[in-house]
């Protein structure tokens, strides 16, 4: 293998920056450790001067959330023709806002759970109590318990599980303060599923699959990053047609996103055995508790994983 120069962009002015920090920091050790020159870059004024005085050969955006995922990092690095590992900035447009990937879903035959999106500007021009009012009152088959989430963004920032009218109102505020846009969703209840996928020369590879079960059964943001709050099973206890199914899904996903190089499907595998799509992440967490590295370790070895994507990548583009 060669020895690649490597930039790794982390941080950034999001919601997730610490996340995304330690996800950097961690890729960057180890792909040092294998051999390769490795800095990693804040997305701030220096960061097109770091790429024209770094020259890498392949860049890794990492930045969680927002312009990281939005396809905008990834239009900027195609404008000034540097190759850099991840989806293509339009694929991540339709994977980044979960509606599009919803819809996109119907469109493939995919379940998943039934939704509404509202934005501030329908609330503040129809007045919040018709709004709700519609919500509670509604025709697509929502129903308490519910799911109140940011239309964009991940880390599960914003989301909260509603019971009632009271629980729901106090959700979109919190969902509302990470962006203009949010989802209501319906609650789909059953095992909680993410299937990673590697993508490179001989297409897509499904890593083993991740099982996630909470202390309360709400895998937010803290269960997702503090010890203690949540138990991983890689690979699953699934059944082998539940396997095939839950893998299927998350191609299907992949492919009809129109994704590469490596993604992560969040899926439900409902107490009725459907899988539902929940969500599209085109750059995965890889902090020591997120779930792609976990899958890749089970595979083979992350750092065997991370190596394989930079090199197939600085070529890809």
């Amino acid at each position: 293998m060669d020895s690649l120069k490597i930039l790794i962009v982390a941080g950034g002015l999001t919601h997730e920056r610490d996340v995304s920090l330690r996800s950097g920091r961690r890729v960057a050790n180890l792909l040092r450790q294998g051999g390769h020159t490795v800095e990693v870059c804040d997305l701030n004024t220096q960061f097109l001067p770091t790429i024209a005085e770094f020259e890498p050969d392949v860049v890794w955006p990492l930045i969680h959330g927002s312009v990281g995922e939005d396809g905008s990092v990834q239009d900027l690095l195609e404008l000034i023709d540097f190759p850099y590992v991840g989806a293509t900035a339009g694929s991540c447009v339709l994977a980044s806002a979960k509606p599009v990937a919803k819809a996109l879903a119907q469109s493939a035959d995919v379940a998943t759970p039934a939704w509404v999106t509202l934005t501030q500007s329908l609330f503040r021009q129809v007045g919040a109590p018709a709004v709700l009012n519609a919500i509670l009152s509604n025709e697509v088959g929502l129903e308490f318990p519910l799911i109140v989430k940011p239309s964009n963004g991940g880390s599960a920032l914003g989301l909260s599980k509603v019971a009632t009218e009271d629980e729901l109102r106090s959700a979109m505020v919190d969902a509302f303060a990470y962006g203009d846009s949010l989802m209501v969703e319906q609650f789909i209840p059953g095992r909680e599923i993410a299937v990673s996928i590697v993508d490179l020369t001989d297409g897509p590879e499904i890593l083993p699959v991740v099982e996630i079960q909470t202390d309360d059964g709400d895998y937010d943001f803290d269960a997702r990053y503090n010890t203690g709050r949540s138990l991983f099973f890689v690979p699953a206890d699934l059944t082998e047609a539940e396997l095939a199914r839950v893998q299927d899904t998350a191609v299907t996903m992949h492919e009809t996103l129109a994704l590469r190089h490596l993604s992560r499907m969040d899926l439900i595998l409902g107490e009725d055995g459907t899988v539902w799509f929940i969500d599209a992440n085109v750059v995965p967490g890889m902090t020591d508790m997120s779930l792609f590295p976990q899958a890749a370790e089970a595979q083979n070895s992350f750092a065997q994983v991370l190596e394989d994507i930079a090199q197939y990548a600085r070529h890809d583009n």
